[in-house]
């Protein structure tokens, strides 16, 4: 077995979006961002429109996006656009796959749910962790896969550090029958991004199809709605009387966190790279994982074997809907 060197690049943990596509022209690129309404979905969606690509922000509500299609509304290459997709409603994907004609170049797989508070459940019956973070995202790139071919496409996970933590229970991965656990839940859902790209690696390569995990590090944004003051405040946020938050040095703004995504989206430093885990813009070496491991992807997340497995739950849970 021949062991590589993780690639670098360029950039350090706090290049920003704009500066690692600076000077790259995405004029004619075709982009589609999940969840790229807010957060580190939005500066995402930011970069690659200024760029010059054409981007569609896919959320579930659309009319979020205004500010965004108006900003690139003027002069100049870069657009956005906004549609509606819910990843945990399987009708509003194949409405999203309907609308979509002609080649794609990228799609980022930005949306996603932490630490629900209480198990949920969508219309077909699947875990909301397990289905917004990972079966919609399946669902929707697998009907991509022509427009990404065409577009000799790249795909990215926005994935987490929270990989590390948990490999997928495959006798349980919906909490039929152990107790619901949020972090758990959580935890697991991460490890599913990136297997997705691993999966992806493996299945798709000969359709010139690329793709890759990302880690944006820590950064506050919606995501965090459903933590308690305690557990930002575990997290190292400080939270004065008046309930204004205060975050550690070592977390980043939005387009510092978007960084790692438009690399892999982008940049031709990426070019045919697929199947890898990138943070902080550089790919992460492969660790053991488990609670002390703090930084690097985890044997479990990258594992071919496991990858396939999750390929084939996914194909059986779309195929019983």
């Amino acid at each position: 077995m021949t062991v590589t060197a993780p690639l670098t690049t360029p950039f350090t943990a706090r290049a920003t979006a704009a500066e690692v596509l600076d000077g790259i022209d995405l004029t004619g690129h075709r982009m589609i961002v999940t969840g790229g309404a807010s957060g580190i979905g939005a500066e995402t969606v930011r970069a690659l429109a200024g760029a010059g690509a054409e981007v569609t922000v896919a959320t579930r509500d659309p009319g979020g996006a205004d500010a965004l299609v108006e900003e690139f509304a003027g002069p100049g290459p870069g657009r956005v656009r906004s549609a509606a997709l819910d990843l945990a409603d399987l009708s509003s994907v194949d409405a999203f796959l309907a609308s979509w004609e002609g080649p794609l170049h990228a799609l980022v797989a930005n949306a996603g749910v932490m630490a629900l508070p209480d198990r949920q459940l969508t219309a077909e019956g699947w875990e909301l962790h397990l289905a917004i973070n990972y079966l919609g995202h399946f669902a929707l790139a697998r009907g991509l896969r022509g427009n990404l071919r065409a577009g000799a496409g790249r795909v990215v996970a926005v994935s987490s550090g929270a990989q590390l933590r948990r490999a997928v229970d495959f006798d349980d991965p919906q909490f039929e029958r152990q107790p619901y656990d949020p972090w758990t839940a959580y935890f697991q859902s991460k490890t599913a991004d990136v297997l997705l790209v691993v999966g992806i690696a493996r299945h798709w390569a000969a359709d010139g199809i690329t793709a890759n995990a990302a880690n944006p590090g820590y950064v506050m944004t919606n995501l965090q709605r459903h933590l308690d003051d305690d557990t930002l405040r575990a997290f190292g946020v400080t939270i004065d009387e008046a309930g204004n938050r205060t975050v550690p040095d070592h977390y980043k703004d939005a387009a510092h966190g978007a960084a790692t995504s438009v690399l892999l989206a982008a940049s031709p430093l990426l070019a045919g790279v697929t199947g890898r885990y990138f943070e902080d813009n550089q790919e992460a070496e492969v660790v053991p994982g488990g609670p002390e491991a703090m930084t690097g992807v985890a044997e479990h997340a990258v594992d071919p074997a496991a990858a396939d497995r999750l390929w084939a739950y996914a194909e059986q849970v779309l195929t019983s809907r």
